[in-house]
């Protein structure tokens, strides 16, 4: 499974037919599909925060009570599963929406691996529906739930095969100009970088990804010194494929870094200049991951426009123009102010993340970029996954699973008076960051 940068070789419905005015009949069954679909996603979101809760407890009788809502929530993604093939193109929507809310927010490897042939089947069919209008986001769902899949089913063989069964699907559509940008944006964020991310079971995988995203943003910065000119409805997607890049390059082996250093290096800072704010942070944090990897390969490396570089992301860290949404400015500003840190002296701000009884320090660029990838993939699933999901563990370096008895935790816990004084700490502390935000001398570097 490859998780160091150093090294030879990475780790390991009802068919509706057409022409003339629908029936009552066919509204009505419309409609029946929309509220299947509505009572799928709910029923996932209620036993999820059922279950989620019933761990928090950790008390000996809700134990028995949190195995029989686990298998209530299998009994339903099986249901979800067997609606992938159904003809109607909305309840697939809302059994793959369903679907991937279960699996952002529970663990359920050894049910998944069970039917991971049925589950690769539905999927295959699902990406290969065809690119008329309105079936580009059952293509991102799937996307988005293939993903997910790769990380619930780990580095092992099966789920290996699983992911390479539809690696080539992926990387033709990402490839595919005429394919829907929304599943194209999925492709390359969620499964292609994930999925080989976790799976990728040779070098060979690992490259193959690697220059297929390359080859989305790198049109947009082909020339140097020149500003790029990218389309808004294209800024999406090459946002994402840069930062599945990025995640991928966490775990090349080093005798590649070389290479890719001599060619994007000098290309990326013209994605600094772009319209959209979230692919000038994306390109930034890429730069500062780069300069990381550079570091770890040669300790005195020095790059031969470093001053131009400066001045374009001091630039950046200080921008105050009216034009863009005070929101934007303020993130914008926040993440260049560490990018620039980073490149001129070499720090990088260490970030602190709590769940549950345990601590995870985000202390390089390389884990901040494995941290956003997976956090934007599992959402508030997040902690839950990093408390149980082996993988996340071990690639963080988290250690086993803590199992904690119900007294171990009542022993863990503070009193009312002792959460009231830290909140009411917490709180003055909030304010007074607030203050230093609200001041403009907070932006002068």
């Amino acid at each position: 499974m490859p998780r160091a940068r150093k090294g030879s070789a990475p780790r390991r419905g009802g068919q509706r037919r057409g022409g003339g005015a629908r029936s009552s009949t066919q509204a009505d069954s419309g409609s029946s599909e929309d509220e299947a679909a509505s009572e799928a996603h709910s029923t996932t979101s209620e036993c999820a925060s059922q279950l989620s809760a019933a761990a928090e407890e950790g008390l000996g009788g809700d134990a028995v009570e949190e195995q029989g809502q686990q298998e209530d929530l299998e009994e339903k993604v099986k249901e979800y599963v067997d609606c992938l093939t159904d003809k109607s193109a909305k309840t697939r929507q809302g059994a793959l929406e369903s679907l991937r809310l279960a699996l952002a927010a529970r663990l359920l490897p050894d049910f998944l691996l069970e039917r991971r042939l049925t589950l690769a089947d539905a999927l295959e069919k699902c990406l290969k529906k065809g690119l008329p209008a309105g079936k580009g986001e059952e293509q991102a769902l799937a996307a988005a739930v293939l993903g997910l899949l790769c990380v619930q089913m780990g580095p092992g063989p099966k789920g290996e095969e699983f992911f390479h069964s539809l690696q080539p699907l992926l990387v033709s559509v990402l490839s595919d100009s005429t394919a829907s940008l929304a599943a194209r944006l999925h492709q390359c964020a969620s499964a292609l970088g994930l999925g080989c991310y976790v799976a990728a079971a040779d070098i060979e995988d690992l490259v193959s990804c690697l220059t297929c995203l390359e080859g989305v943003f790198s049109r947009s910065c082909s020339g140097r010194g020149s500003s790029p000119v990218v389309p808004t409805s294209l800024q999406g997607l090459l946002c994402a494929a840069l930062q599945a890049w990025a995640l991928l390059l966490t775990i090349c082996p080093s005798t590649h870094i070389g290479p890719i250093l001599d060619r994007q290096l000098p290309r990326l800072p013209q994605l600094l200049s772009s319209e959209s704010v979230n692919l000038r942070m994306a390109a930034g944090e890429t730069i500062a991951l780069l300069f990381e990897l550079a570091r770890d390969l040669e300790e005195d490396f020095v790059y031969e426009d470093t001053e131009a570089l400066c001045s374009e992301l001091r630039t950046l860290a200080t921008d105050s123009n009216k034009y863009r949404a005070k929101a934007d400015r303020r993130r914008q500003r926040s993440t260049f102010r560490a990018v620039l840190h980073f490149v001129e002296g070499g720090e990088c701000e260490e970030e602190t993340i709590r769940f549950g009884l345990e601590v995870l320090y985000v202390d390089s660029w390389a884990r901040r970029r494995v941290y956003a990838a997976f956090k934007d993939a599992l959402g508030s699933g997040m902690h839950h996954h990093l408390q149980n999901n082996e993988l996340l563990r071990d690639i963080f370096g988290l250690g086993p699973v803590l199992v904690l008895d119900a007294a171990a935790l009542k022993a863990c816990k503070i009193s009312r008076f002792e959460k009231h004084l830290y909140n009411a700490a917490a709180f003055r502390a909030r304010t007074k960051a607030r203050s230093r935000v609200r001041d403009k001398r907070a932006d002068v570097l």
